[in-house]
C-alpha cells in the first residue's frame, strides 16, 4: 500500500482513540474546557449513560462567530501559542484535539455567544472532510456543547460500552472529582431528566466542608485530618484520613496538581510510604490532597489523558509529600492498627433507612463481639491538625488559616450541624466522652424517617411500620409536600430549564400586568417569560414543572398573581405544588419507597410531626383485642 495522507475524519478518529475512551472521557474534556473559559456555573445533562446525549452548558467567556469553525479543527487552541507556553501550562486543556476528536465519533453541535456579541451562533461538523456549518442560534452568554449518538460511526468502539448504569457511574465519578477540584464552581448533573447531583458554589469554609462531606461521606469527615504543608514554591493542602478512618473508607483517593486531576504513581507512592508504618501494606490510604507547584517545574504533556505528570525535581516532590503526610499522622498519636493475627478493630457500618429494611451485613459477626477500638497514645489528640507543624516548619499556607489541635473536633461538629442534625437532640445529648455509641453511629441523628413501607393499598396509600406501630401515608399528599420543597426558591432561586420549543400564550391585561409586577418573583422561581404585545413567550421553567401542561398552568398562575396584592415565594410554591398534583397517579411499592426517601431528605420538618392529612396511625389495639382468646 503506498504512503498517503489520511483523510481528516480518519485522522481525528484515530486521535479519538486516545482522548475518548468512554462517555466519561467526553464529559471530562468538555467540562475542563468550560473551566478554562472562566465559567462559574456548569450544567451537565446525560441521557442513556452518555451514549445518546451529553450536553454541557456553561456561562463562560464563549467563542466568537469568526472562531467557531476553527474551534472544531484539529490542533486549534487558544491556550498556548509558543514553546514557552508549553513549558508552563496553567490551563487544563492545551492540545486542541478534544473537540475535533469528539466530533469525528459523534454528532457534535457547538453553540456559543460571547458577552460582547449580540447574537449566538451554532457550529456543526459533518461529512468526510469534517466541513463545519455555521448558522445563527438563540443562546445566553456562554457555550453549550451537545454530543449525540457517541460512537455511532465506529461500531467497534460502541460495542465495548458497558451498561447505562456503569457508564453513568463513571461520569458521576468524573463530576465528583471536578467538584472537589473547584469549590467555587456551581455544578449540576442530570441523568435521563432527573437531577442527580447539584453542587452549589462554595466560597466559605463551612460551604466547602459541606461539599467535601457530600462527596466523601460522613465517615471520612469523622476521621479527616487537615494538612497544610509548605516549602518554597511547593504547597500541599487538603485532608487525609487517620489510620482508623483509612481502613473504613478505602479507595477514596483524590489528588490534584495545580488544580488538575491526577493518578500519578510518584504521588501515590509518597502517600503510601507515609502510611506504611501505621497502616501496613494490606490497606489503602484515603485522602483529598492539592499540590501547588511552579508550572515551570512540572510537565503535564506526558500522558494521553493527562492523568500523570513529570516533575523536574521528582525526588524533592516525593520527599515533600511524604514529610507532609507523615507529620500530620504522627501528630494524631494513633497507634499502629492490628494486622494479621492481632485482633481487628470493629468497622462502623451506616444504618439503612427503615423504609429499606434491615442490613444483615451490618450485624457484627460472633468473633467480632467484644473487640475494643484502638485508643490513641496518652496525651495525644486523635484529631490534631498539621497546621501548627506547618507554621513551625516553614508552612505559611496563604489562604488557609492555621488551626489549633482542637480544630478537627470543631470541624466534625460543624459538619454534623451542616447535615441539619435536629437541635433538640444536640441539646439533650450527653457529652461525647460519656456516649461510647456515638463513635459507632455518627449518623444516628438521621435515622428518623416516615417509616418502613410494608405495602401499598389501592395504589394511593402506603402502609408503613413506624415507632413500633402501623400508619398509613397518603402518597399524593407526600408528593405535594415534595414538590413544594423542590419549588422553594431559597436565596439563590431555582435554575430555569430552557424549553426545547418556547410556548407562546395570549394573555388578558390583568395577567400581563401581574407578570410585570411580579417579574422578580417569577425569575426567582425559574420561570422565564418574555412579553410581546398581547402575547408572552414562555422560554424556561424550573425542573419540577417541566412535565406540567404549561399552556394551562402559566395563565392560571398569572391569574392567581393578579388576584393577590402581596404574596411570598413560599405561598406561591404551595399554590404551584397543589396545581401540579396528579390525582390519577398509581403508585407501586418501589415508587412509594423512592418518594418517601425524597420527602425525608427534602422535608425534614415532617419527620417529627407529620400533618394528619399526610400520615394517620392505624389503631391495631382494637384488632388485637378482637383476636385475644380467654
Amino acid at each position: 500500500m503506498p504512503i498517503q495522507i489520511l483523510p481528516p475524519q480518519l485522522a481525528n478518529q484515530i486521535a479519538a482513540g486516545e482522548v475518548v475512551e468512554r462517555p466519561a472521557s467526553v464529559v471530562k474534556e468538555l467540562v475542563e474546557n468550560s473551566l478554562d473559559a472562566g465559567a462559574t456555573r456548569i450544567d451537565i445533562d446525560i441521557e442513556k449513560g452518555g451514549a445518546k446525549l451529553i450536553r454541557i452548558r456553561d456561562n463562560g467567556s464563549g467563542i466568537g462567530k469568526e472562531e467557531l469553525a476553527m474551534a472544531l479543527a484539529r490542533h486549534a487552541t487558544s491556550k498556548i501559542a509558543s514553546l514557552d507556553d508549553l513549558e508552563a501550562i496553567v490551563s487544563l486543556g492545551f492540545r486542541g484535539e478534544a473537540l475535533a476528536s469528539i466530533s469525528s465519533v459523534s454528532r457534535l453541535t457547538l453553540t456559543s455567544r460571547p458577552a460582547e456579541q449580540s447574537e449566538a451562533w451554532q457550529a456543526y461538523a459533518e461529512g468526510r472532510d469534517m466541513t463545519v456549518t455555521v448558522k445563527p442560534a438563540a443562546h445566553p452568554p456562554g457555550t453549550t456543547l451537545e454530543v449525540l449518538d457517541l460512537f455511532y460511526n465506529t461500531p467497534a468502539r460502541r460495542k465495548f460500552l458497558r451498561t447505562e448504569k456503569t457508564e453513568f457511574t463513571h461520569i458521576d465519578e468524573v463530576v465528583r472529582r471536578i467538584a472537589l477540584a473547584r469549590f467555587d464552581i456551581a455544578i449540576s448533573l442530570t441523568h435521563n431528566g432527573k437531577l442527580v447531583r447539584q453542587y452549589r458554589a462554595a466560597t466559605q469554609e463551612n460551604q466547602q466542608l459541606r461539599r467535601l462531606g457530600a462527596i466523601c461521606g460522613a465517615t471520612f469527615m469523622e476521621h479527616a485530618l487537615k494538612i497544610e504543608w509548605q516549602h518554597g514554591d511547593l504547597l500541599l493542602r487538603g485532608w487525609v484520613a487517620d489510620p482508623a478512618g483509612a481502613r473504613q473508607v478505602s479507595e477514596l483517593q483524590y489528588c490534584y496538581v495545580n488544580g488538575r486531576m491526577m493518578r500519578d504513581r510518584l504521588i501515590n507512592h509518597a502517600i503510601r510510604q507515609a502510611y506504611q508504618e501505621k497502616l501496613g501494606g494490606d490497606h489503602q490510604p484515603a485522602y483529598v490532597l492539592y499540590l501547588q507547584i511552579d508550572p515551570h517545574q512540572v510537565d503535564v504533556n506526558v500522558h494521553p489523558a493527562k492523568h500523570e505528570v513529570r516533575f523536574h525535581q521528582s525526588r524533592l516532590v516525593h520527599d515533600f509529600i511524604y514529610q507532609g503526610v507523615i507529620s500530620v499522622l504522627q501528630e494524631t498519636g494513633a497507634e499502629r492498627l492490628p494486622l494479621n493475627d492481632e485482633r481487628e478493630m470493629p468497622r462502623w457500618q451506616p444504618e439503612n433507612r427503615p423504609a429499606a429494611g434491615g442490613n444483615h451485613f451490618a450485624t457484627p459477626s460472633a468473633e467480632s463481639v467484644g473487640r475494643q477500638p484502638v485508643s490513641p497514645a496518652a496525651g495525644a489528640s486523635p484529631r490534631a491538625s498539621s497546621a501548627g507543624s506547618a507554621a513551625g516548619k516553614g508552612g505559611s499556607g496563604a489562604g488557609w488559616p492555621q488551626q489549633q489541635p482542637g480544630y478537627q473536633k470543631r470541624e466534625g461538629a460543624l459538619y454534623q450541624q451542616l447535615l441539619q442534625t435536629p437541635a433538640a437532640h444536640a441539646e439533650e445529648a450527653p457529652p461525647r466522652a460519656s456516649r461510647p455509641e456515638a463513635a459507632e453511629a455518627p449518623l444516628r441523628g438521621h435515622s428518623q424517617s416516615l417509616g418502613r413501607v410494608l405495602t401499598v393499598l389501592r395504589d394511593r396509600y402506603a402502609v408503613v411500620e413506624r415507632d413500633g406501630g402501623l400508619a398509613m401515608i397518603a402518597l399524593a399528599v407526600a408528593a405535594r409536600w415534595l414538590r413544594q420543597a423542590q419549588l422553594e426558591p431559597g436565596d439563590e432561586g431555582l435554575k430555569p430549564q430552557p424549553l426545547l420549543i418556547p410556548v407562546r400564550l395570549k394573555l388578558a391585561v390583568p395577567e400581563r400586568e401581574a407578570m410585570q409586577r411580579q417579574g422578580e418573583l417569577l425569575r426567582l422561581l425559574g420561570i422565564d417569560l418574555q412579553s410581546d404585545g398581547q402575547h408572552v413567550t414562555l422560554r424556561a421553567v424550573p425542573l419540577p414543572l417541566r412535565q406540567q401542561n404549561l399552556q394551562i398552568l402559566i395563565p392560571e398562575l398569572l391569574g392567581y398573581l393578579a388576584r393577590q396584592q402581596d404574596i411570598s415565594p413560599t405561598l406561591l410554591a404551595q399554590w404551584l405544588a397543589r396545581q401540579a398534583e396528579l390525582d390519577d397517579m398509581r403508585w407501586n411499592h418501589s415508587q412509594a419507597i423512592a418518594l418517601l426517601a425524597d420527602v425525608e431528605r427534602l422535608c425534614p420538618t415532617l419527620l417529627k410531626s407529620p400533618p394528619p392529612g399526610l400520615l394517620q396511625p392505624i389503631d391495631t389495639e382494637t384488632a388485637l383485642s378482637a383476636l385475644k382468646h380467654e
